[in-house]
C-alpha cells in the first residue's frame, strides 16, 4: 500500500482529530439497562472502557473499527448504533450538542478508514495490471505503456460524510442523503490553455493555473525570532519589521480574496427558498474562511504598504475581487466582490499582540453579503486566532470566540456561532470545534449545525441531515509551498496576458514577494527594505503638505451602526477597462 507506483506520491490522508468522552452504553446482559462509559474514537477505532482513568491505564474493554459499521442514528433521543454484524454498540449522548459532534466525528474517522483501506486496495491492483501489461507487452515485443499511479480514492469518492448506503436516520429503513455539496460544486474546475473569457464585459485571458509555486518555501530556523518578538512583547507587531524569511509568498490583500474558495456556499444560499436554511449556508461560509489557517502556522502573510492594490477574477467561480490598502496606522486592509448571485465586502483590521508564548491576532471591522435573489444582507464579526507555543516547533494555531450573524433586511433570524477554545490540559477531545445555531425572532433554535472549522460542518435539523460544507483536498506537497491550498497558490501566479491590465500598485507585482516566491530570500530581504523605507518617505512628504493619504478605489462611510467603514467606489473595473491603467497616473510604490 506504500509502495510509489509510477512516479507519483501516494494521496495523504490526514487523520481526524480524537474525540473522547462519556457516553451511555446500553447493555441487555448483566445490568440490563444505560450505563455510563468512557468511550475513545482515534484512528478510526472507537474503544471504550469503565473510567477515563481506566484509560489512561490501558484497560479496554471492548473496541470496534468504525468503517466496518453499519451506524443509525436517531434524533430525538440523541441515539446511535454501530453494528459490524459481529459487534452491535448501542450508545447514547446526554445532549443534543454532544450528540451531534459524536457524529460528526464518527463519520469523519469512518471515511478516514475506508479511504485508507481503499487506497491499499487501489496500489495492489495497480501493481497487479502494470505487472500484467508489462508482461504482456513483453510478449508481443512491445514496449508497456506508462502508468500514472494510482487512482486517487481522495479526490474521486471522498465525500466528508461518504456513505448514503449504510448510514440509516431515525428507526426507518429511510437512507439518508449525507453527501453534502456535490462533486462538481467543491472542486476547481480548469478551464482550457489560452482560453479568452469576459467577465461584465472585461477582456481577460484563462490560462491553465498552476498547482506548484517556483521554489519551495525557505527553513526560518535560523531567524531570531525570540528575540524580535521579546522586544515587542505586548506591541501591536504590525508596527514590527519582520525578515522576509518570516513571510509567506502572499499579502493580507490576498489573503481576503482567499475567504472567497469556497464561495460555492453563497451561489447555493442564494439558491435556496428557507430562510432558515439559507443561514445555514452562510453560517458555513463564514466559517469556511478559517480552514485556510490549518497549514499556515510557520510564516506570516506581506503587510501591504499604503496604496498597494490586488485583483482577482474567477471566471471559473462566477466573481471579481479587489482589494487596497487604505490606511496605514492603524493598517486597514479593504475589498469587495460581486457576482450575480452575491456581493462580499469588507474592511479588516488587524492587531497582533505577543503575550511570551502566544501570539494574538485580533481582528477588527465586520463582513458584509448579499444576495441578489432574496435582497438579503447579512452582517458578521470574526474571532481570535492565536498562535500558541509560537517559539518552539511545536507551535498551534486556534481560533476562538462567539460569532454573530444578523440579517439587516429582516429579523426573520439570526445565527449564533462558537468557535470552542481548546482545554489547556492537553485534551484533543474539542480541537478546533465549532457549533452552531439559527434562532427564530423568539430565540427558539431552528437549526443546529457543528464539527471541526478543519475538517467540515454537519447540520442533522435539515429535512435530510447533511454535510454542508467540507475542505478541498490539499495539493501535492503542500507542505513544501507553505501549506497553501490549490486557491492560495493560485492568488500570486502572474502570466504574460494578465500583466498589461493590472495597475502598477498590485500585489502581483511587489518585487519583494515575488522574489522571496522564486526561492530568493535574500533578495526579497533587500528589497523590503527599501520599500517600507519608500512608504515612509512619502508618508514624510505628506506630512510636509499637511495632507493625507487618500484611497483610489474605496471611500470612508458610516454604516448603519454608526461605525466607520470603507466602501468600494466602483471605479477600478471601469478604469481598468477604459482608459486602461497603463494610460492613467499612478503611484509609485516600489
Amino acid at each position: 500500500a506504500d509502495m510509489n507506483v509510477g512516479g507519483e506520491s501516494p494521496q495523504v490522508m490526514i487523520t481526524p482529530g480524537i474525540c473522547e468522552g462519556y457516553l451511555l452504553k446500553r447493555r441487555k446482559w448483566p445490568l440490563k439497562g444505560w450505563h455510563k462509559r468512557y468511550f475513545v474514537l482515534e484512528g478510526g477505532t472507537l474503544r471504550y472502557s469503565k473510567s477515563h482513568q481506566d484509560v489512561s491505564r490501558g484497560r479496554v474493554q471492548g473496541s470496534l473499527d468504525v468503517s466496518l459499521a453499519v451506524m443509525s442514528i436517531n434524533k430525538k433521543s440523541n441515539r446511535i448504533d454501530l453494528d459490524t454484524g459481529d459487534i452491535l454498540y448501542h450508545i447514547k449522548a446526554k445532549s443534543h450538542d454532544l450528540f451531534y459532534i459524536w457524529v460528526t466525528k464518527l463519520q469523519a474517522h469512518r471515511l478516514y478508514k475506508k479511504n485508507e483501506t481503499a487506497n491499499a486496495h487501489s496500489s495492489i491492483i495497480q501493481i497487479l495490471s502494470h505487472t500484467a501489461s508489462a508482461g504482456q507487452a513483453q510478449k508481443n515485443g512491445d514496449l508497456p505503456a506508462p502508468s500514472h499511479g494510482p487512482p486517487s480514492v481522495a479526490d474521486s469518492a471522498a465525500e466528508y460524510f461518504d456513505a448514503s448506503d449504510d448510514i440509516l436516520c431515525g428507526s426507518s429503513s429511510e437512507v439518508s442523503d449525507e453527501s453534502g455539496l456535490s462533486d462538481g460544486s467543491t472542486t476547481n474546475s480548469e478551464p482550457e490553455e489560452g482560453h479568452g473569457e469576459s467577465l461584465a464585459g472585461l477582456h481577460i485571458f484563462i490560462t491553465g493555473r498552476r498547482t506548484a509555486l517556483p521554489a519551495h518555501c525557505p527553513d526560518n530556523s535560523h531567524v531570531g525570532l525570540m528575540a524580535i518578538l521579546y522586544n515587542n512583547i505586548g506591541k501591536d507587531l504590525a508596527r514590527v519589521s519582520m525578515p522576509a524569511a518570516l513571510n509567506e509568498p502572499v499579502n493580507l490583500l490576498q489573503r481576503l480574496c482567499e475567504e472567497l474558495e469556497y464561495s460555492e456556499l453563497l451561489d447555493v444560499a442564494n439558491n435556496t427558498p428557507d430562510p432558515y436554511q439559507r443561514m445555514v449556508y452562510i453560517a458555513a461560509f463564514a466559517i469556511s474562511g478559517y480552514t485556510t489557517a490549518t497549514f499556515r502556522n510557520r510564516y506570516k502573510p506581506f503587510n501591504p504598504v499604503l496604496g498597494e492594490t490586488y485583483e482577482c477574477i474567477r471566471e471559473d467561480r462566477g466573481f471579481r475581487f479587489i482589494s487596497e490598502q487604505v490606511c496605514h496606522h492603524p493598517p486597514i486592509s479593504a475589498c469587495h466582490a460581486e457576482s450575480e448571485n452575491f456581493t462580499f465586502w469588507q474592511d479588516q483590521r488587524w492587531k497582533n499582540k505577543f503575550w511570551g508564548k502566544s501570539l494574538e491576532i485580533l481582528p477588527t471591522g465586520m463582513v458584509n453579503v448579499t444576495l441578489s435573489r432574496y435582497g438579503d444582507h447579512y452582517e458578521w464579526n470574526k474571532v481570535v486566532t492565536c498562535i500558541h507555543n509560537v517559539l518552539s516547533q511545536q507551535r498551534y494555531l486556534e481560533h476562538y470566540g462567539e460569532v454573530t450573524i444578523q440579517n439587516l433586511k429582516n429579523s426573520t433570524c439570526t445565527c449564533k456561532i462558537t468557535f470552542v477554545k481548546s482545554r489547556y490540559w492537553g485534551s484533543d477531545t474539542n480541537k478546533n470545534e465549532v457549533q452552531g445555531t439559527v434562532l427564530d425572532q423568539g430565540g427558539s433554535v431552528i437549526h443546529r449545525f457543528g464539527g471541526l472549522w478543519h475538517e467540515g460542518i454537519f447540520c442533522d435539523t435539515l429535512p435530510t441531515p447533511k454535510c454542508i460544507w467540507k475542505p478541498n483536498s490539499q495539493p501535492k506537497d503542500y507542505l513544501q509551498f507553505y501549506g497553501f491550498s490549490t486557491f492560495a497558490m493560485e492568488l500570486n501566479e502572474l502570466t504574460p496576458d494578465l500583466r498589461p491590465f493590472l495597475p502598477p500598485t498590485d500585489t502581483r507585482l511587489r518585487p519583494d514577494q515575488r522574489m522571496l516566491e522564486e526561492g530568493n530570500v535574500s533578495g526579497a530581504d533587500r528589497k523590503k527594505d527599501e520599500i517600507e523605507e519608500l512608504q515612509r518617505e512619502r508618508r514624510k512628504e505628506l506630512a510636509k503638505k499637511g495632507s493625507e493619504h487618500t484611497p483610489r478605489f474605496f471611500r470612508k462611510a458610516k454604516d448603519s451602526s454608526g461605525r466607520d467603514v470603507w466602501l468600494n467606489t466602483g471605479t477600478y473595473w471601469e478604469l481598468r477597462q477604459n482608459p486602461g491603467f497603463a494610460k492613467l497616473e499612478n503611484i509609485t510604490l516600489w
